[in-house]
């Protein structure tokens, strides 16, 4: 198996998997969200989410040291995150890709997933990468406190299921 065939998140890897999701939601959120946010996204509250999406959790990278992840909810794209090393080495495509054949394979048609519309970098791959930027709208994100609303640049996708 290739180091980057996303594979489910093994519980094991979490502890690793909460700090890259924090490291990296820091890198690309932190200068461009209220500072409540930031406060609230600790490494704890992502192990408390990781936890809470279970199978739903993919990740690429050697077992025990996973250099992404990528979660799928409902009809949504929901996060997609890497690790800084792998940054520019065509992981994300891979995760996301497989996270769309994932929300295909569950029988949704029309995805969405939403950035920080300051994250030039995200908006600007899932643009290359055939999502269709639907503008700013408000949205709540899951916190240890309840519901943080926030605008965010939300991105549809049409989804076409692979044919066996």
């Amino acid at each position: 198996m290739s180091l980057h065939a996303p594979r489910p998140a093994l519980p094991a890897e979490y502890p690793v998997l909460a700090q890259l999701w924090r490291d990296s939601w820091m890198d690309a959120h932190a200068a461009y969200v209220p500072e409540a946010l930031t406060r609230l996204r600790t490494v704890e509250d992502f192990s408390r989410r990781l936890k809470e999406f279970g199978d739903a959790v993919r990740v690429a990278g050697p077992e025990g040291q996973p250099l992404g992840l990528c979660i799928v909810r409902d009809d949504e794209l929901h996060q997609l995150f890497l690790a800084r090393a792998a940054r520019g080495t065509g992981l994300a495509e891979v995760l996301l890709r497989d996270g769309e054949a994932r929300l295909a394979a569950a029988g949704i048609t029309r995805a969405w997933l939403d950035a920080v519309a300051e994250n030039t970098r995200a908006c600007r791959f899932y643009t290359r990468m055939g999502w269709q930027d639907e503008g700013i709208r408000t949205m709540p994100l899951d916190t240890s406190e309840g519901p943080f609303k926030i605008p965010l640049r939300v991105f549809t996708k049409t989804l076409v299921p692979e044919e066996v």
